[in-house]
């Protein structure tokens, strides 16, 4: 049997902005084509009464053609969440390798991100140098920006 990794979902409120805020920051690519998708087979598949979603998927950076996504998604009715934190249960994080941890923060926050928590450094043995920091992107979803050195 063969297995590999396909795709990392998030659903949001506006999906053309959140994809928009990848492309942007983290250079993450459009696959077309875009989705605008509604029948009964996606209400039974997802348990979404009369589900009905458009969105995208994005290339993430460092992969070529068939390489994982990020799967950008708006529902056309969609439950609240509560605020994010980095010890809640289920998927926690996305994170990137950058070349420059406090410009991309810097990035991520002129584009309608926030912070967290704060950039730190640390030395772990047998590992190296690592600096990161948590933020979220604009529609709450954590993030985390990191660099070994």
């Amino acid at each position: 049997m063969t297995t590999r990794y396909v795709h990392t979902n998030i659903v949001c409120e506006d999906w053309q902005a959140l994809a928009r805020f990848y492309q942007e920051i983290f250079d993450c690519r459009p696959i077309p084509p875009k989705r605008d998708l509604s029948d009964d087979w996606l209400a039974r598949g997802t348990g979404v009464p009369g589900a009905a979603l458009q969105g995208i998927h994005l290339r993430l950076p460092g992969y070529v053609e068939n390489g994982p996504t990020l799967e950008i998604l708006q529902y056309s009715v969609f439950e609240p969440n509560d605020e994010p934190l980095a010890n809640r249960k289920g998927y926690g994080h996305i994170a990137f390798h950058v070349d420059d941890v406090t410009a991309v923060r810097d990035e991520v926050l002129k584009h309608g991100g926030a912070e967290l928590g704060q950039i730190v450094e640390a030395d772990l043995p047998g590992v190296g140098h690592l600096t990161f920091a948590y933020l979220t992107d604009p529609e709450g979803n954590i993030l985390e920006i990191q660099n070994w050195s």
